[in-house]
């Protein structure tokens, strides 16, 4: 209830309210929300000036812009503090429907506010303003958040770029930055809004250049069929600065997706590589065959065919030779955004390779079973009775030559070689303690090889000499080479028991013309 006290009514500027309509319009500040920070200034103002602690409510009308200040006070029988309190009896002097308990309203309008009041509202009033903004700034970018919007360079910082929104200075961080950009003062591009935040300082805007989702909303700012439904992007695959690639799908037969996409004469897609500052693009045709995809994906290579393993989720492509290098691309480059756009581990191989390991297989199964069947007849072999290794009347029989009773060839073919072996041992030095010469040794070895080729001649006649197989040759070649080398050796050691004066007679033959000794 309010009770008139005879005080005057305090009356806005009515300049001040259309300065209020007016950042309203501009700013999208609400006015009652200007109004309400108003309010609560003069409640502090009034309360500065006037040294009261009784509870005070301002009122400013939103129209005429008139102020009123009420307070308002308990209603009880006894009032021990009249700031705060009244009687019941004059409440109901006014009101005889008061009780005790009862909230009682009085106008206390002053007749005007003082200077340090209107300072105080004015702070308030700024602060209430900038608080609103502020709130409306992150309200607005928070409910467009993934969208693109076009920003000018404002400045570069050590990491971070300001970009200006318009009504707010967005940041980009620099995990968000395209290193080929340069992003100089003044530039104008589109960036992809990742987030708004509420910092001490106010709402903080982060947008990014190298998000893959700001290659998607450029297309379907650029593409009317993506906008209106008949084309739908199936997946991004990108790479910022570098290359980009895109999958598509039409629900329209007449309408081809990656024609729809790149435009007449490539107008639509050239539209997008400027905008992103010369990155490539490559725009595929999806498919629900994994092969069929990873083969569209690997373009601009042309692939032959592709093996797909679900187990392992593998996709194996085979491409020709002269294709390979362009298959993989620089780095990998094309071969790992096919693998992150199909989701699929991709192996490349030209098709000599593939041929090389398939014949290899072949080989190795072929040696495997060549290994399995030999083993499987000796398993049989062994399991049916004892084989005898040399059996009568045998094709062995017929190249020995031997026949039970007859005389051992063996025996008589060993004999002359333990003979020469004798000899060779029995090598004594003469009466005046020096070794035989060079050429008794060499007559020695002449005997030797003489001894060999009647023996050789004997077993030629009686017994046709089979043919070695290679491995026994080879062991019987390095049999020869090591008894030569032995041989070697035992003449070095025979040549270094000679005496020095049967060497000096060697070295220097006789003279008939010299007599006398010779003194070295």
């Amino acid at each position: 209830m309010i009770i008139r006290l005879g005080t005057r009514r305090v009356r806005m500027n009515f300049e001040v309210v259309q300065a209020l309509k007016q950042l309203e319009k501009e700013r999208g500040i609400p006015k009652d929300a200007v109004i309400e920070a108003l309010e609560a200034a003069l409640v502090s103002a009034f309360k500065r000036n006037y040294g009261t602690s009784q509870n005070v409510k301002v009122q400013i009308h939103s129209e005429t812009g008139q102020i009123s200040v009420f307070a308002y006070k308990s209603v009880v029988e006894e009032p021990s503090d009249p700031r705060l309190e009244i009687s019941l009896e004059e409440a109901q002097k006014v009101n005889p429907e008061h009780q005790a308990g009862d909230v009682f309203e009085v106008e206390i309008t002053p007749g005007e506010f003082g200077r340090i009041a209107a300072q105080t509202a004015k702070q308030v009033v700024v602060q209430k303003i900038r608080e609103a903004e502020r709130g409306i700034i992150y309200e607005e970018f928070s409910n467009r958040e993934g969208e693109v919007v076009t920003g000018i360079v404002q400045r570069r910082d050590d990491r971070n770029v300001i970009v200006d929104l318009g009504r707010v200075e967005a940041v980009m961080p620099l995990s968000e930055q395209v290193y080929r950009e340069p992003y100089s003062y003044g530039d104008r591009l589109k960036v992809y809004i990742l987030e708004a935040r509420k910092t001490p300082r106010g709402p903080q805007v982060i947008v990014s250049r190298s998000h893959p989702a700001l290659l998607k909303r450029l297309l379907e700012l650029e593409v009317p069929e993506i906008h209106e439904g008949l084309v739908e992007i199936k997946g991004i695959a990108r790479e910022a600065g570098n290359r980009s690639k895109v999958s598509v799908l039409s629900y329209d037969p007449n309408v081809d997706a990656v024609g729809a996409c790149v435009g007449p004469r490539g107008m639509r897609i050239q539209r997008i590589v400027s905008e992103l500052k010369g990155e490539k693009v490559d725009v595929i045709q999806w498919h629900n065959d994994p092969g069929i995809y990873v083969s569209n994906a690997l373009s601009p290579a042309r692939v032959i065919l592709t093996r797909v393993d679900e187990d392992s989720h593998i996709a194996r492509a085979i491409v020709p030779d002269n294709q390979l290098s362009l298959a993989i691309g620089k780095e990998g480059q094309n071969a790992r955004l096919a693998a992150k756009l199909t989701g699929w581990k991709v192996d490349i191989k030209s098709d000599s390779q593939v041929r090389a390991l398939e014949e290899e297989q072949e080989r190795l199964a072929e040696l495997q079973a060549q290994a399995g069947v030999g083993s499987v007849g000796l398993e049989e072999g062994l399991g049916d009775e004892p084989i005898d290794m040399v059996a009568p009347g045998d094709v062995g029989d017929e190249i020995s030559g031997y026949v039970p009773g007859d005389i051992d060839v063996t025996d008589e073919l060993h004999e002359p070689a333990e003979e020469v072996t004798s000899d060779e041992d029995g090598i004594m030095p003469d009466e005046d303690g020096n070794m035989p010469g060079e050429d008794d040794i060499t007559a020695s070895d002449d005997d030797i090889t003489a001894g060999e080729d009647e023996v050789i001649t004997e077993e030629s006649e009686s017994l046709p000499e089979p043919e070695a197989p290679p491995e026994e040759t080879k062991r019987r070649k390095k049999k020869e080479l090591k008894k030569k080398g032995a041989t070697d050796e035992e003449n070095d050691s025979v040549t270094k028991r000679r005496s020095r004066k049967k060497l000096k007679q060697e070295a220097y033959g006789p003279d008939d013309d010299w007599n006398e000794e010779t003194d070295f």
